[in-house]
């Protein structure tokens, strides 16, 4: 029995030892850093932006090798969500300037009673996609080029048989801008498109609805700088563009667009 004991001492001692050693090789050891904490996406600097930029467009040019596919790069290239650095200039200029002004010269006493823009709606019809259904494909990607979105195809509402027209066909293009795109829009067009029109002396005061909505027509959408490819166009296409804001009257509503720079005619 004693035997046994001094046997089972010295194994115990000998554990002891063991785990002392190990121990000891642990505290050597040097810590291994600590695994970074995985977050959501990274932030890219403005390098890595151009960057990924590019790629997206030597991709776009990839797919546009093939029947159809030029067209399909360029509607890629344009309605490519960019990452500004700040607000469009004209809203920083509204809520910054032109609100005040605008709540002096109506007499309006809270700030949130003074008129703004909610939205702007370009509208493109064709009556003559009825007989030629390609001319729709080719109105798609004009303005998808001036307003940088995807435009939605409309159709009949009933059958006329008149124009031949049946119910559920296509027969023109809508595109709706809200919020940064509307701004960046109405900029656009009226310090770059509008003055390009010929012999142009102002666009009428009097296109108001009664509600403060102010809608106008164009008779050719190439005074849009975007649109390039002059030759390519099929045939010149007008377009109704409607600027919905929250005036109650048309007094505050022509006082609104005057103020963001409409040139009205005298």
């Amino acid at each position: 029995m004693a035997e046994k004991e001094d046997k089972a001492a010295e194994g115990k001692e000998a554990g002891g030892k063991a785990e002392k050693a190990e121990k000891a090789e642990k505290a050597d050891k040097p810590d291994k850093p600590d695994k970074p904490e995985k977050s959501g996406k990274p932030t890219l600097t403005a390098e890595q932006q151009a960057e990924a930029s590019a790629k997206r467009a030597a991709r776009a040019q990839g797919k546009g090798k093939g029947k159809g596919g030029a067209a399909a790069a360029a509607r890629e290239v344009a309605t490519e969500k960019l990452r500004r650095p700040a607000p469009p200039r004209l809203r920083t200029l509204y809520y910054k300037e032109l609100r005040a002004k605008l709540l002096q010269e109506l007499g309006l006493k809270n700030p949130m009673q003074a008129p703004k823009m909610t939205s702007i709606t370009v509208n493109m019809g064709l009556g003559e996609a009825v007989a030629n259904p390609k001319i729709l494909d080719s109105a798609v990607e004009e303005l998808v080029m001036i307003t940088g979105q995807q435009p939605v195809v409309t159709k009949a509402k009933k059958s006329i048989a008149v124009y031949k027209l049946r119910a559920g066909q296509k027969i023109g293009a809508m595109v709706t801008l809200r919020r940064d795109s509307m701004y960046e829009f109405f900029d656009r067009l009226v310090n770059f498109a509008l003055p390009r029109v010929r012999d142009f002396k102002g666009v009428s005061p009097r296109s108001f609805d009664g509600r403060g909505n102010y809608t106008f027509g164009i008779r050719e959408g190439m005074i849009f700088p975007e649109i390039l490819q002059y030759d390519k166009l099929e045939k010149p296409k007008g377009m109704n563009i409607t600027i919905t804001t929250t005036a109650r009257t048309d007094e505050q509503g022509r006082a609104l667009l005057k103020s963001l720079g409409m040139p009205f005619r005298n």
